[in-house]
């Protein structure tokens, strides 16, 4: 099972700091300058959406891993849990307010930072 959990934890990641990376090099630099910004504000939902799931499947799976391995005594992952909560709260802020712009910028550094601690429980 721990194969099927590392997949599903993997392809969560992707979707949600992928999607992250997607929306700020493609999708608003080539709508940037059109007077409609509901596209833009529909993409950006959607993303939300399916970016609450993806932590929903990030948080069960990373847990499963946790459990599976005897990880839940590492420090490393403790910092990782706290910055999960600090992407969630940051995530449903931004969907609250859509216009501070911060949150983007704060969710993308958290998630790299989230990465950069997966990579080094998985070594």
């Amino acid at each position: 099972m721990h194969d099927v959990y590392l997949y599903l934890h993997l392809l969560a990641m992707a979707y949600f700091v992928g999607g992250q990376l997607f929306l700020a090099a493609a999708v608003v630099p080539a709508l940037r300058g059109t007077p409609d910004r509901e596209p833009v504000r529909a993409i950006a939902r959607r993303f939300g959406q399916g970016s609450l799931v993806a932590l929903a499947v990030l948080v069960a799976t990373g847990a499963a891993m946790a459990s599976d391995d005897h990880r839940w005594g590492s420090g490393t992952l403790h910092v990782k849990l706290a910055l999960v909560v600090v992407a969630i709260a940051l995530v449903l802020l931004h969907m609250r307010h859509p216009q501070q712009h911060v949150y983007e910028g704060a969710i993308f550094l958290v998630s790299l930072v989230i990465v950069a601690l997966g990579l080094s429980l998985a070594t």
